[in-house]
């Protein structure tokens, strides 16, 4: 009978302890890229920091110039185009941009991202917007997930739905890792 409850009560202990660490909030999760011809784009490493999440891009195989970069609703990136990614993520029902006077997309960057002639580039950004933790409302792992997309052009932080920003010519999954940790 000891036996029993002592193995019944380490069972509970176990199965909560299991649950309480699938709904902690994630500290880090990289994210590889794809551009539309499917080769390797670089990665998005999502961090979370005391203000908000830091995002690490570190790019390749992208044209020269200037590219908006937006987090989408949909855990999709079906090249060419990565069209069911679908619109910004925007949980709060927004406009597009941060010189917008009604307030931004979760999914929008304050920026851009330059490519060098070599084709590759870095940029890091702090969005206070979106959260690593599967509970909170703007997770970008609400409803399954969400992806990064990477657009021919830059952002101009203003025109709704996207900034002006052109074709998406690079796209990563974003999803919670199936054991729930990094």
């Amino acid at each position: 009978m000891r036996l029993t409850l002592f193995a019944a009560a380490t069972i509970a202990c176990v199965t909560a302890n299991t649950a309480a660490s699938a709904q902690s909030p994630l500290k880090q999760i990289k994210v590889p890229l794809r551009n539309s011809a499917g080769q390797d784009a670089g990665t998005a490493t999502f961090k979370t920091v005391k203000n908000g999440v830091k995002v690490k891009l570190d790019l390749e195989n992208l044209r020269f110039g200037q590219h908006a970069v937006h987090i989408h609703e949909n855990s999709v990136c079906d090249a060419p185009d990565f069209e069911g990614a679908g619109p910004h993520f925007n949980p709060h029902k927004k406009r597009h941009g941060f010189n917008n006077p009604s307030g931004h997309h979760n999914g929008d960057f304050p920026g851009s991202v330059s490519i060098g002639e070599d084709h590759t580039g870095e940029a890091t950004f702090l969005l206070h917007s979106i959260s690593l933790d599967p509970s909170a409302p703007n997770s970008i792992f609400s409803n399954g997930g969400t992806s990064i997309v990477i657009h021919a052009h830059a952002d101009d932080q203003k025109s709704d739905p996207s900034g002006d920003s052109g074709n998406r010519i690079a796209c990563g999954v974003i999803r919670l890792p199936s054991n729930g940790h990094i």
